[in-house]
């Protein structure tokens, strides 16, 4: 129902309207306008980029392509390709964990459910920082270091998922058509391949956005494990390229937005499916 759509005594004041207007405004620009100053930084040299306005582009941008590529030794691509493996594989699976997790706390009577609950909201609060040293001896000892397995494995562990998952499945899986579906003979897993999948389907791809966006991000654990140039992941790859003696700013700016494309290109996508899995779990 839209707010015209309201009893006059109901809808808001040309005041409030007005001051919604104005925090809708301020912020976007809060959050557009690091995008624009990124895009527009990735067109000047570094000269440029401390003498002239933020706001306003230069022509430096095929300069600056050319000497991140150069850099780079013609990986950057890759890199970001390895980025989009590594989160895709990590966030297709932890999501199908989360969500089997999930529906194992809220649906079955497990002996010591409770101590599992408690040790998930630990993991919640326990910072991934904590963990990065003792996996990375772990990985070692296996010889799984210096292979994509090392940033995959451990990101497909996501707390905060089955966190989500439990709260999806309370609220969208009703016990009445899990208790028909087995007078109906069907067993477990074909209850939750073919029925609780698709009933989760939006709250799934809101887990998958969290963990897909988690292991993007993640700098640490890439860094343990991955020494190949050839395995970085985009974000380690440009962190070299900063330590790198007098790095040309404007490449490396430029190659922090060509890395982000995929993510938003990702979050647009999948707009209509986050939002909703959002609402399905009252997380608003």
């Amino acid at each position: 129902m839209s707010a015209t759509d309201l009893p006059p005594a109901l809808q808001p004041s040309h005041r409030a309207r007005a001051l919604g207007r104005i925090v809708l405004v301020v912020a976007l620009l809060y959050f557009l306008g690091p995008v624009y100053w990124l895009v527009v930084s990735s067109t000047k040299s570094n000269g440029e980029l401390f003498t002239t306005s933020g706001l306003i582009p230069a022509g430096n941008l095929a300069a600056n392509y050319s000497a991140l590529l150069s850099w780079t030794q013609g990986n950057l691509w890759r890199w970001v390709a390895n980025s989009v493996l590594y989160s895709s594989v990590a966030g297709a699976v932890g999501t199908l964990l989360s969500v089997a997790a999930g529906y194992g706390l809220a649906k079955f009577r497990i002996p010591g459910k409770g101590a599992v609950q408690l040790g998930i909201l630990v993991g919640l609060l326990m910072p991934i920082s904590l963990l990065t040293v003792p996996l990375y001896l772990l990985f070692h000892g296996i010889g799984l270091v210096n292979t994509p397995w090392a940033v995959i494995i451990p990101s497909c562990v996501s707390p905060f998922g089955v966190f989500l998952g439990r709260i999806y499945v309370e609220s969208s899986v009703p016990d009445e058509i899990l208790e028909a579906a087995r007078l109906d003979g069907a067993g477990e897993l074909r209850i939750f391949g073919t029925l609780v999948l698709r009933l989760l389907a939006p709250a799934m791809v809101t887990i998958f956005l969290f963990i897909f966006v988690a292991t993007w991000n993640n700098f640490l654990l890439p860094l343990m494990m991955i020494t190949s140039p050839e395995l970085k992941p985009v974000t380690l790859g440009l962190y070299g390229m900063m330590s790198y003696f007098d790095p040309q700013y404007g490449a490396v700016l430029q190659g922090a937005l060509l890395g982000v494309l995929p993510l938003i290109a990702l979050f647009l996508g999948l707009q209509r499916y986050w939002q909703a899995g959002l609402t399905s779990g009252s997380i608003k």
